[in-house]
């Protein structure tokens, strides 16, 4: 139950936490409040900020419940070929999905058009590199694949140098993985400074630190001792993390292998919470807002992107604007996200759960 509703804590951010939090400041315009809008925003450069962490959650869980999945289907007879028929046609799926999100797919106009640009492309990549390093490598291997994917992207970044500049860059507008986007995406890509090509790799290291989660949480200990090894290496990656920045700084934006070990090591601290709260300890009815989410957070993701929610719920609060003042669009934001927290509510209770 931690793992649905942690899907489902992250889930809340994307699809209207966030902006129910940052309409705060335009209620109170206090230094407070104004501090809470700028962790819930992306820092444009180097450095990390809670907001910074919803990405590679969401890539994080998908790698978490990846040993079970497989194992299940395993344990069930299924041979590897059958697997890796799953597993892409599961990454083009994902990948098709991302392209509507944000590709502008829908817009069926190819000067629009953006083939990679998407957290969705993202957890494909990763699930996709991740599914074969796993379907082929015992533990050990699956540590040391992912230990050379970070070195490897570091390598390259900070000592090739970036094609037409004769130069190694790391800035924003110029660095290796950013020419490796435009050289194979050209005219299809999105031009937002973010990269996804080659950083596929550390995609892949996100969420082979969630393989490594969830091989944990298989594992025959006690439910407390779990936690302790959780806690133990979200602790170690951050450190690493912290340290790796001297060298190769932490930036989301190119999903830098430190960015990678900083980022995890925080999901891991809030699995091992999540786990001990729920799991371990019992607690359970507070989560249950989040695991509704959490059963259905690919649907809710693509339905949040593909309809505006918020139209719905202004039929509901529009009449009330001429009396709560600037209390608004609070008001408009808590409706929008309860129109999309009850029809997650009705499939659950109808047991109507969408995977790919």
């Amino acid at each position: 139950m931690s793992i649905d509703a942690l899907r489902g804590f992250d889930m809340f951010w994307i699809i209207g936490g966030g902006t129910i939090f940052r309409s705060l400041h335009e209620i109170f315009n206090r230094p407070a409040t104004q501090w809470i809008n700028q962790q819930l925003s992306h820092v444009e450069w180097e450095g990390f900020r809670p907001w910074d962490l919803i990405m590679p959650l969401f890539l994080f869980v998908v790698g978490v419940v990846m040993p079970f999945a497989f194992n299940k289907r395993l344990a069930r007879g299924d041979s590897k070929r059958q697997l890796y028929f799953h597993i892409v046609k599961r990454t083009v799926i994902l990948w098709v999905l991302g392209m509507i999100a944000a590709g502008h797919l829908l817009e069926y106009d190819l000067a629009e058009l953006h083939i990679y640009n998407n957290t969705l492309q993202a957890i494909a990549a990763g699930y996709f590199i991740s599914a074969i390093v796993i379907l082929n490598m015992r533990l050990v291997g699956q540590v040391l694949t992912t230990a050379i994917l970070l070195l490897l992207f570091w390598a390259l970044l900070v000592l090739v140098p970036v094609p037409g500049q004769g130069q190694v860059l790391l800035a924003r507008d110029a660095n290796l993985a950013l020419s490796i986007d435009t050289f194979i995406l050209g005219r299809y890509y999105a031009g937002n400074g973010y990269t996804w090509v080659l950083s596929s790799m550390t995609f892949a290291c996100t969420v082979m630190l969630g393989v490594m989660a969830g091989h944990l949480l298989r594992w025959e200990k006690t439910g407390r001792a779990k936690v302790f090894y959780l806690t133990a290496a979200g602790i170690g990656c951050l450190l690493m993390g912290l340290l790796w920045h001297n060298w190769f700084p932490i930036i989301k934006r190119i999903w830098s292998s430190s960015f990678v070990l900083y980022s995890g090591g925080l999901c891991y601290l809030l699995l091992a919470l999540f786990y001990l709260v729920i799991d371990v300890c019992g607690y359970k009815k507070w989560a249950f807002g989040f695991v509704v989410i959490g059963m259905n957070a690919i649907i809710v993701y693509m339905a949040t992107h593909v309809f505006n929610f918020r139209h719905i719920g202004d039929i509901f609060v529009d009449g009330l604007d001429k009396y709560v003042g600037n209390w608004s669009p609070f008001i408009h934001a808590v409706a929008a996200f309860v129109v999309i927290w009850l029809i997650l509510w009705w499939m659950y209770r109808k047991k109507s759960f969408i995977k790919i």
